[in-house]
């Protein structure tokens, strides 16, 4: 594969032995490295940053959202879903009758559980090294005394106060506009900024374990909040949450198992799209046919998910059987050389935040957190900082999907880590956030990996595309001018689309088995970085 006909490489792969941090801003992954000196491993690595993205990146996650991880420790492997519920006392019906033909997209309606911060503890709990108020330190430093902000957060902050101006009116929506506006103004690239409140809470949830946020203090807070709006989400919700200890589950695909967590995240949607796009001959060089095979793979696989994918408790159709070969091996046939239209859903993108650590002992961490939609719900809880995400926007409303709102119910969730091993040895974390862009990303980094022999960082660089309805696909400028013009022969509605916010932004970090020495990509279309050493 020619690399300059494919991608830019705006960076070299970053190679170190004895530790190694990669996320979408310098400052949160210099805080994770920092962390890994202090005698920290990757757990308490990956969320000590975490917890630093929540105040350096506001734009795409907050403590009022939910994580995921998949953690490599001592050799053996560890899913945990930290997605919240949905309030026990919400439901369709309760929703019509305030007039409502549809879940919004703000206030407190498609507010569900924070889960980010019953992550954190669950992951310091079982497999950290330091307490967790110590690995809080370098998120708590720069909420209080303040941190410059990056190219990328100054321009989705720019881009989200403009959206909350115009759609959030109302007492309610208050506390967002004083925590991140000034003025109603947001800070630019470059200029300094504060989240004192944020500081105090942070610091309240190392000091108690996380309990303030779901028993005490904090979840009082969240309770009197929610009551003045007339919100669904109480403290007996806070209180009944438990993340959940999952088997992640994984697919062959060419020698290499590819690992993702199950339902209610979409990861099994990129399993699916690598086991019906192995049936074709993929060429050593991408052409239109690859491209072409890899879309109409992926859009048959988000069929299926958008149909079937929803809380474990309530899915009618086997995960097994969704990333089954023979099932792959049907869907493959119906593959033709002209585009075809497999389903009605309309996926969108939105704001995500994904980070990947490794220590020198050989554990390592993927990890994915997400407020959606940037900053979610609009609402910040009146003088904490905490951002109340909207995830209870993918449920849906009909009463005959498998995806139905009902309280104490997860919804569809966008957010995925992935990781890759081969012949049992663990290789490393990698991830692409982004909405439904997500295992879009997966597929693309993996098989740029695996077919088409690029390193972590050129896996990452390559053009990518995105398949958003019907026959409608979104590529990078950057994509070769022969490929698009074989593509739209094809009967693909191609749109070129400048802004490289569309297409996700990932981190990968692979180990040699030989030397133990990790090689690390970090994204170029936002601040990332890789802090080593």
């Amino acid at each position: 594969m020619k690399s300059s006909h494919h991608y830019n490489s705006t960076r070299n792969v970053v190679y170190a032995k004895n530790g190694m941090v990669a996320t979408s801003q310098p400052l949160a992954a210099q805080a994770g490295l920092d962390i890994l000196k202090q005698g920290g491993n990757a757990v308490d690595a990956a969320i000590a940053v975490a917890a630093c993205l929540t105040v350096v990146e506001p734009t795409s996650n907050g403590i009022g959202g939910d994580n995921f991880a998949i953690v490599s420790f001592k050799g053996q492997l560890y899913g945990l879903n930290s997605s919240g519920f949905a309030p026990k006392d919400i439901s369709i019906q309760k929703l019509k009758d305030s007039g409502l033909t549809e879940i919004p997209k703000f206030g407190f309606v498609p507010v569900t559980v924070p889960g980010a911060v019953a992550g954190w503890v669950e992951l310091s709990k079982k497999f950290g090294k330091l307490p967790l108020l110590d690995v809080l330190k370098p998120a708590i430093f720069y909420a209080r005394n303040g941190f410059a902000v990056s190219p990328t957060v100054a321009y989705y902050w720019k881009s989200a106060n403009q959206i909350y101006q115009k759609h959030l009116k109302g007492e309610m929506y208050k506390s967002w506009f004083d925590t991140f506006t000034k003025d109603l103004h947001v800070p630019e690239a470059g200029d300094f900024w504060h989240l004192k409140d944020h500081a105090n809470t942070l610091e309240e949830i190392g000091k108690t374990a996380g309990k303030s946020f779901y028993q005490g203090n904090l979840a009082n807070q969240i309770d009197a909040y929610s009551k003045k709006y007339g919100g669904y989400l109480k403290k007996s919700d806070l209180m009944a949450f438990q993340p959940e200890w999952v088997t992640p589950v994984s697919i062959n695909y060419k020698g290499y198992d590819i690992w993702e967590l199950p339902p209610n995240g979409q990861g099994i949607v990129a399993l699916e799209a690598l086991n019906i796009v192995e049936n074709f001959k993929i060429e050593a060089k991408k052409k239109v046919n690859t491209y072409h095979q890899q879309i109409e793979s992926l859009k048959l696989a988000f069929a299926d998910g958008l149909a079937y994918i929803s809380d474990s408790s309530s899915m009618k159709t086997s995960v097994d059987t969704l990333i089954s070969k023979s099932y792959a091996k049907l869907r493959f046939k119906e593959i033709e050389d002209q585009a075809k239209v497999y389903t009605e859903g309309k996926p969108s993108s939105s704001g995500t935040v994904y980070l990947a650590t490794a220590d020198c002992d050989g554990n390592m961490v993927s990890m994915i957190q997400s407020n959606y939609m940037g900053f979610g719900s609009g609402l910040v809880v009146p003088n904490t900082g905490i951002a109340l995400h909207n995830r209870g926007h993918n449920f849906s409303l009909d009463k005959n999907s498998d995806n139905v709102l009902a309280g104490g119910k997860r919804p569809f969730h966008t957010i995925i880590p992935g990781f890759i091993s081969k012949d049992n040895t663990h290789l490393g974390p990698f991830g692409v956030m982004g909405g439904f862009m997500q295992p879009q990303g997966h597929m693309q980094v993996i098989m740029n990996m695996i077919d088409f022999k690029l390193d972590p960082q050129q896996a990452l660089d390559a053009p990518r595309w995105q398949w958003t309805e019907g026959k409608k696909i979104l590529v990078e400028p950057d994509l070769p001018k022969r490929i698009i013009k074989g593509l739209m022969d094809k009967g693909h509605d191609i749109q070129i689309e400048q802004n490289s916010g569309s297409f996700g932004r990932g981190q990968i970090i692979i180990k040699n088995t030989k030397n133990g020495v990790y090689c690390g990509g970090t994204e170029k279309r936002a601040d990332g970085s890789i802090a080593s050493y």
